[in-house]
This record gives C-alpha cells, structure tokens and sequence, in this order.
C-alpha cells in the first residue's frame, strides 16, 4: 500500500471554513473549488471541483 502525501496529513489537520464544502442531495460531502485552491495542490483523487484538473485537460 503507498504511503500518503504528507501534504495531505497536515492539510487536513485544519479546520474546514465556510464554502469550503457543500453536501449533496444523496448526503455526500463535496469540496468545493475554494478548498482545493485553499489546499494547494492536486490529490489526484479525481475531485469534482479540483481546479487543476480543469488545467489538465485544455
């Protein structure tokens, strides 16, 4: 198994602000584009609101 981004680990360790999220009419938590540009760099999970995957494909 690969170990995590440690990026990831101290990123999350933050507490969420307000827009950071939005939850979905089935009850999914989705992270909006404020978060992820607030975060700084891609996961590469595939996030619907990842703006540097917008960059990837033009």
């Amino acid at each position: 198994m690969p170990s995590a981004d440690p990026r990831l680990a101290a990123f999350a360790s933050q507490p969420l602000e307000p827009g950071d999220f939005y939850y979905t009419p089935e009850g999914y938590m989705v992270f909006t584009e404020q978060y992820h540009r607030r975060r700084g760099f891609c996961c590469g999970n595939g996030c619907r609101h990842c703006p540097w995957r917008k960059e990837e494909k033009q």
